[in-house]
């Protein structure tokens, strides 16, 4: 008791008041002192109370005299005080949670940002657009993330400035490729706006292209230049493609002066092939010859990758020094290809401004060309030469011209056989025509054309087994030959194969859907062989890409008569004199109809057009006096008989017309009459004189008229019954209908051929 009342002092000495707890219970103490599973978590002393350490001190001794033990250290003897395992776990987990949620948070979400701009990248270059969008979108969403909560946590300065302009740029770019220039052009606004980008100027280049496909030129040229100002000096491969935009935006806009100011400067500085073309068409455009003539000088001083001759064997023969596939020496042969298509075209504008006379032109073209030792253009030039010279019909000039390619390389030795065998065809010399075409085809056997013109010799003679194989041949060579196809389709319809003529059409066809001659090709085959439906198919896509042929509108009108069906006809016959009131088929078919309709008012106006155009021939005169006097028009009619007769008085039916006509009128006919009886015995005379040249039985007489005039035609025919000529009058047989159909068609034929 003195021990607990002594430590009670001592307790109230340091500022306690053991008496006053606050009612608390004194706390419990345990039954094994070391004991310490039930031990509590509690947090460090604060300065609310300056004794609480003191207090803590006194307590502690307190427990010590109780327990009548002593607390000792271990620390001397290099021990540690042994933690929980649960309490460990516990605290490292939370440890390391605090620390991830602080940077490696952000260092992932950056991980995970980059993988997604890639990812988008790489769909971009497999042709994948829709998708590099999604994914930049997703990135740019990532990428704010990571802006967003680093300025909630005051880590601004922390913020990854290159990473957002990478995911900006590639947002902006993929939908400019996606076609959403709206979208494109104000991402890249907000971009070049942000002064923490330095070089995002140049991302005004983009811009402009985007005003340029939206043809707003003015715009464009606007952004070029604000990008050229943000471009050094020292960058001029970047500056010269600004230029290169600007000049081309200026031509665009038909201001040719400012386009040629920035071409010339790029040509003063760092020449290439294409702004030289460029400066030599916008001279072209403002008539400009000698500026012209300058600035091709200036391409023709140009080097041309590849043109040295020890490149020149690696670049046309590559197998022989290894180097199959050597991507550097594709460029470079690519390159050399584009100069001298380059210079090949700016050539032939030359030769249409320099000169007047355009062989003087040829020929400055193909002096200058000489010089600059460039022969491929040179002979092209020739070959264009000799192509004029046939144009102005000097085939002569351009045969000789073709024969000085005899002795120059193999492949230009072809071009020119190949041309003068053209040459002699045209002109029907199919001996010369085909000697050249052989030569072509000795010189280059897989030469499509060559064998193209062989066979086309071959058909003229009719040789159409051969002409076939070589046209075969030429497809063999050259699937897409278009000659070649089209002329075995001509050999096999000459030929009756008319299913493999459609084939070769109908292949045709589908490589050259608009073309008007393969339409009618395989509409005429058609009606040839009696399918009228699928003829009237292919002349009506006909008619649609040539809308005004008359001739294709009356072949419609003509098979929908033959199908019976006379609205469709009427209609086609009609367009077809609205746009050929001229062909007289149309207009007697049409004068015609409207007879047989009773229409005899409409019939006159085209019977009247058909005796205007052939003055001549009486039968259109005697029809117009037909519709006058059906249409109760006597005096008119007889008007015109009358005339009909003046101008033609041995017309027996105009005659008898004139009779019935006065008859009816109460008029005299006596003049008409002994007319027209003259007429009629001088007719029997003849008959008579003709008849006796056919011998006949004497019951001639008794026969039928058309038995008559069977056996005048056929006297050795043997004797047919008259039931025959009773049954079809007017209808040959089957047999000879099938004889006149295959003439008619055969002369249809022969009129197609070229």
């Amino acid at each position: 008791m003195a021990d607990q009342y002594q430590n009670k002092n001592a307790f109230n000495s340091y500022g306690g008041n053991m008496n006053n707890q606050d009612n608390r219970k004194p706390p419990v103490r345990p039954k094994d002192p070391y004991n310490f599973n039930q031990v509590q978590e509690k947090p460090p002393p604060t300065s609310m109370n300056d004794n609480f350490q003191v207090r803590a001190s006194a307590m502690k001794s307190g427990y010590q005299e109780r327990l009548k033990t002593g607390m000792k250290s271990n620390a001397a003897a290099g021990f540690k005080s042994k933690v929980p395992d649960g309490s460990a776990k516990i605290q490292t987990s939370v440890l390391q949670q605090k620390i991830k949620t602080e940077e490696d948070t952000f260092r992932e979400l950056e991980k995970e940002t980059n993988r997604l701009l890639e990812a988008s990248v790489e769909a971009k270059l497999s042709g994948k657009l829709t998708k590099a969008l999604e994914l930049a979108k997703e990135a740019a969403t990532k990428e704010k993330q990571i802006r967003r909560t680093r300025e909630q946590t005051a880590a601004i300065e922390q913020i990854n400035s290159e990473l957002t302009f990478s995911v900006c740029v590639n947002l902006a770019n993929m939908y400019q490729i996606n076609n959403l220039l709206k979208e494109a052009l104000n991402t890249y606004t907000i971009i070049v706006k942000n002064k923490n980008y330095p070089n995002s100027g140049r991302l005004r280049v983009n811009m402009g292209n985007i005003y340029f496909s939206q043809q707003h030129y003015p715009l464009a040229i606007k952004m070029y230049r604000m990008a050229l100002d943000t471009v050094p000096s020292v960058n001029k491969d970047m500056r010269i493609k600004i230029l290169k935009n600007i000049g081309h935006a200026f031509v665009k806009l038909g201001e040719f002066q400012d386009g040629i100011d920035a071409y010339e400067n790029i040509m003063e500085s760092q020449a290439d092939f294409q702004t030289g073309f460029n400066l030599i068409v916008c001279y072209y455009a403002l008539g400009d010859p000698e500026k012209m003539k300058k600035w091709f000088a200036k391409m023709l001083t140009l080097d041309i990758p590849g043109m040295e001759e020890d490149e020149e064997i690696i670049l046309d023969k590559p197998e022989e020094t290894g180097l199959k596939n050597d991507p550097l020496k594709e460029y470079e042969k690519s390159e050399k290809e584009k100069a001298l298509k380059y210079i090949s075209n700016s050539a032939k504008l030359l030769i249409q401004v320099i000169d007047q006379d355009p062989i003087a032109a040829y020929d400055w073209v193909i002096e200058a060309l000489k010089a600059a030792e460039l022969s491929d253009i040179e002979s092209e030039m020739e070959i264009a030469k000799a192509i004029y010279f046939i144009k102005i019909k000097e085939f002569e000039r351009a045969i000789d011209i073709f024969k000085g390619f005899e002795k120059k390389d193999k492949s230009m030795r072809a071009r020119a056989a190949n041309n003068i065998s053209f040459l002699y065809f045209l002109e029907k010399d199919i001996e010369n025509s085909e000697k050249y075409a052989n030569l072509a085809n000795e010189t280059d056997r897989y030469n499509a054309k060559a064998l193209v013109n062989k066979g086309n010799c071959l058909y003229v003679k009719e040789e159409y087994e051969a002409a076939k194989e070589h046209y075969l041949e030429s497809i063999g060579v050259e699937a897409n030959c278009i000659e070649a196809i089209y002329n075995l389709g001509l050999v096999n319809k000459r030929m009756g194969l008319f299913e493999e003529s459609i084939q070769a059409f109908e292949k045709l066809q589908s490589i050259m859907p608009r073309n008007p001659e393969v339409i009618y090709q395989l509409g005429n085959i058609y009606e040839i062989l009696n399918q009228n439906k699928q003829a009237i198919k292919w002349y009506n896509i006909l008619a649609t890409r040539i809308p005004s042929d008359a001739a294709i509108l009356l072949k419609i009108g003509t098979l929908y008569y033959k199908e019976q069906d006379e609205i469709q006809a009427l209609h086609f016959h009609q367009e077809s004199y609205r746009y050929l009131p001229s062909n007289i088929d149309t207009i007697s078919w049409l004068g015609i109809y409207y007879a047989k309709c009773d229409l005899y008012e409409k019939a006159l106006q085209f019977f009247e057009r058909a005796s205007q155009i052939q003055t001549k021939e009486v039968k259109w005169k005697l029809m117009v006096a037909t519709c006058y006097r059906k249409m109760n028009s006597f005096q008119q009619a007889l008007k015109l008989y009358q005339e009909i007769n003046t101008e033609y008085p041995e017309n027996m039916e105009c005659l008898r017309y004139l009779v019935l006509i006065c008859k009816d009128l109460g008029i005299n006919y006596e003049q008409y009459s002994i007319q027209l009886k003259k007429l009629e015995r001088a007719q029997e005379a003849k008959a008579a004189i003709q008849g006796a040249e056919f011998p006949v039985e004497a019951n001639e007489m008794n026969e039928s008229p058309q038995k008559i005039q069977f056996y005048k035609r056929n006297p050795d025919a043997p004797e047919i019954a008259e039931a025959n000529f009773q049954k079809a009058p007017h209808s040959p047989s089957k047999k000879v209908q099938k004889i006149e159909q295959n003439v008619e068609e055969k002369d249809e034929v022969d009129e197609l051929l070229p």
